[in-house]
């Protein structure tokens, strides 16, 4: 029976949060978002790692979609996602067992202005790019600079808090705040490091297949072709392997990725063994479908890992930038039209439970009924700027469990009346007297999600709205999100147990017109802002959760997303010589889990 890193859920937030008052005066081998890291200096090993595990083997995972460029950290392309974790170091690294620590990796101290208005991180003298050329204060300079002016979007908002950086002596680099901010420091400590002379005679931004990074992690890109499948090879020459960061993890030898057309035949390519492991996302898909030869002769096992984080926000995002979905009532009515039990139960049986707000299924979540306390005093100045919901209390809609979904077609309907909506002839109309029509927008390869929007659309029908599909590959989907070219679309938000700044580029003001940016539903509300701000600057651990739970609230109560389920373990199918330690981190199968903790066992 394998024992879980779990403890009552709000201590978790605790480790983060339980201490405020001063911070960091001297250089220490890790920092915390309050308070100190739960390792010592002289840790020995992350706790969900195995420190004896041995090397070797290969893991083959699949991918649906395709890739053209092998570069994460730029707008353009396609990228293999595992690229960005696995070949790239950072100055410090996360452990997966405290909702927001970080340890020295790159770095071998970091410090801390006990005003929180500067980070100061020392290099380790070993530390080396996978050519065997040292990592420089240089080099940390011009990733931060470069990153942070025409990298992705990702890294673009926490720079412009940014008000320099520069080197204070050979191996430390100093990062000043433009204003004190606590969890700044955590960020840079996140940023990876590149090598600044690849670049110098090549445009960054535009690099595809044709430059292969020189990096700084455990692993290299080994073999490509384009489209098909990337192999990563562990770094013989890795300079971090005995790091207590480290000692236990990256130990298999392949990383390979393959790319497949679709859903259907990524899983046929598991269970004919071409791929050794993977995730399923469907409770009845995982009760159906892994009954095949290589379960049952014990070739396979079928694994359920449990975790502590949010359900995050999974559906169809409404884009409210233009056309009908800018009007509340409009979205109230998409979310009331979806049959969501009924879905659930023909594609999960009912198993997996359906969202309730962003930070669902952990403590930060916001409570059902009116707001109180704290929470009600961080709303209280923005009532005028709130949805009906907010503040008295929103729960996502139950509907009968039936395909038909009467209750809520009837409650669609009175919200588009609401709206100014009418139907003629079984048609529905906009205000403006014109047939009522919307796209929504879906990556090729996903089967369940075909099967979701086609039992959605039939449930819009009947409301008399024409709905199309657009099913495209990945490159042409990628275009469109980054560019919020779309109506409703399928996205999926992840979300942690320690929300910060990037609260922002999820759904701050600035990142509506950013091309790229994940506030896909393009949403901009002072009291959004004024709750990512709380947090932010919150001196203890009851205001800190206090604005999470009203940001739960608020964005909830706005509307932006059909939500669909969650699941509150993840299901890994894998070959049986693949392992996992018995300590199983508070995020669960996470990035940074499988393969980083995995080992190959004959």
């Amino acid at each position: 029976m394998r024992t879980v890193c779990f403890v009552q859920a709000l201590a978790v937030v605790g480790l983060s949060l339980c201490v405020s008052g001063a911070g960091i005066a001297q250089p220490m081998h890790g920092i915390a978002m309050y308070g100190e890291p739960a390792l010592p200096p002289d840790y020995t090993h992350l706790p969900y790692a195995n420190p004896d595990a041995p090397t070797g083997g290969r893991i083959v995972t699949g991918e649906t979609g395709s890739f053209d460029s092998l570069n994460p950290h730029i707008r353009e392309g396609s990228v293999p996602w595992q690229l960005r974790y696995m070949v790239y170091e950072s100055l410090l690294g996360r452990s997966w067992d405290e909702p927001f620590t970080l340890y020295g990796l790159l770095a071998e101290s970091v410090e801390v202005a006990e005003d929180n208005s500067w980070v100061e991180f020392t290099l380790r003298p070993e530390a080396r790019f996978s050519d065997g050329s040292p990592v420089t204060v240089e080099d940390v300079i011009w990733s931060f600079e470069t990153l942070g002016t025409v990298g992705h979007p990702r890294y673009l908002g926490a720079w412009t808090r940014v008000e320099g950086i520069a080197a204070v002596d050979e191996d430390t680099v100093r990062i000043t705040f433009s204003d004190p901010d606590r969890e700044l420091a955590m960020i840079m400590g996140l940023r990876p490091i590149l090598q600044a002379s690849q670049w110098q005679d090549s445009d960054f931004t535009r690099s595809g297949l044709d430059v292969i990074p020189v990096a700084t992690g455990p692993y290299v890109i080994d073999d490509f072709e384009a489209g098909r499948f990337v192999s990563l090879r562990r770094d013989p020459d890795y300079w971090g392997a005995d790091l207590p960061f480290r000692r236990g993890t990256n130990v298999i030898d392949e990383l390979r990725m393959e790319f497949f057309a679709d859903g259907t035949a990524m899983f046929e390519a598991f269970t004919s063994g071409i791929l050794s492991t993977m995730r399923e996302t469907s409770a009845q898909s995982w009760a159906e479908r892994y009954d095949f030869p290589r379960v049952r002769s014990g070739e396979v096992v079928l694994s359920e890992i449990p975790h502590q984080r949010p359900s995050g926000m999974t559906g169809f995002v409404m884009n409210t930038r233009e056309g009908a979905f800018a009007d509340w009532r409009v979205r109230e009515a998409m979310i009331q039209a979806f049959p969501a039990e009924f879905i659930n139960q023909t594609l999960n049986g009912g198993v997996d439970p359906r969202i309730t707000s962003y930070f669902a299924n952990s403590p930060l979540a916001m409570a059902s009924g009116p707001a109180e306390g704290r929470v009600a005093e961080y709303l209280a100045p923005f009532e005028a700027d709130l949805l009906p919901g907010a503040i008295e209390g929103y729960e996502v809609p139950v509907s009968d469990g039936t395909e038909r979904n009467r209750g809520g077609i009837r409650a669609a309907l009175a919200a588009l009346e609401e709206a100014g909506y009418t139907v003629e002839n079984g048609v529905m109309m906009t205000p403006e007297g014109a047939p009522f029509t919307f796209e929504i927008m879906l990556q090729t390869g996903s089967s369940e999600n075909d099967a979701i929007v086609n039992i959605y659309t039939e449930a819009l029908q009947r409301l008399g709205i024409a709905v199309s599909v657009a099913r495209i590959d990945a490159a042409q989907f990628r275009e469109r999100r980054d560019g919020f070219d779309f109506d409703m679309i399928y996205e999926r938000y992840g979300l942690s147990l320690s929300p910060g700044n990037e609260q922002y580029t999820y759904w701050g003001c600035e990142m509506v017109d950013t091309t790229g940016s994940r506030n896909l539903m393009g949403a901009c509300n002072p009291a959004i802002e004024a709750m990512i701000d709380q947090m932010l600057t919150s001196d203890s651990q009851e205001d800190y959760v206090a604005a999470v739970r009203a940001l739960d609230r608020v964005l909830t109560s706005m509307r932006y997303v059909v939500p669909f389920w969650h699941n509150p373990v993840s299901r890994v199918a894998h070959d049986a010589e693949l392992r996992y330690p018995d300590t199983i981190p508070i995020y669960g199968d996470w990035i940074g889990w499988q393969p980083d903790v995995w080992w190959v066992e004959e």
